[in-house]
């Protein structure tokens, strides 16, 4: 329901997430589990969820405000300007640093405490931001299944309920592979994101 609707084109993600609660709601009905306890515990859940992402958007925040006030933006921008690199070479940087850092750190706080310094960097070189942001997705998508601490892993180890964690970690390697090869194609071929929003604009 959720990804089917976002795909066909019928509802935006914030739209497609009401039809995916009214859709657990309606199977929940069918399958006679639909309790006033499990409301509870599913609305109890979404808070503590809701509470986590907010704590982590106002610690981003904040560290972003201190981190423009102290110039630490300027002062990356200008190591990274005495390294001597090209602009294809910071790039190629800037895509190991995702890289890396999305094996230990979650998609949502690494996009917040990230994004402001290193855009304007590499946007500063040339390259198209709306080309960079739709990489910067991809990127952070590699990072939901990347091991160790891919947050997909741990979902479909959950969903599978056997087996060890180290068997899903083997099992993403070629998916993982598939993404290195998108940011390649990306790189390669600035095109491919830009067309469609080239249509538009």
């Amino acid at each position: 329901m959720v990804v089917g609707s976002i795909y066909a084109g019928i509802a935006t993600p914030t739209e497609a997430a009401s039809l995916g609660v009214v859709a657990a709601l309606v199977l929940a009905g069918l399958n006679r589990s639909l309790s006033l306890d499990m409301l509870r515990q599913a609305i109890e859940g979404t808070m503590r969820t809701t509470a986590m992402v907010m704590l982590i958007i106002i610690a981003a925040v904040f560290l972003n405000f201190v981190l423009g006030m102290v110039g630490m933006t300027q002062a990356i921008a200008r190591l990274i300007s005495s390294l001597g690199l090209s602009p294809f070479e910071t790039l190629l940087l800037v895509i190991a640093f995702y890289l890396v850092l999305g094996c230990f750190m979650e998609t949502l706080s690494m996009l917040i405490t990230t994004a402001p310094i290193i855009t304007p960097i590499v946007t500063g070189l040339g390259y198209d931001p709306v080309w960079f942001g739709i990489l910067l997705m991809v990127m952070l998508e590699a990072a939901l299944i990347t091991p160790p601490i891919g947050v997909n892993l741990y979902v479909v180890q959950g969903i599978r309920g056997r087996g060890s964690l180290n068997d899903v970690m083997i099992g993403v390697i070629p998916f993982v592979g598939v993404m290195m090869a998108m940011i390649a194609l990306l790189v390669a071929f600035p095109g491919i994101a830009l067309w469609l929003p080239g249509l538009f604009y």
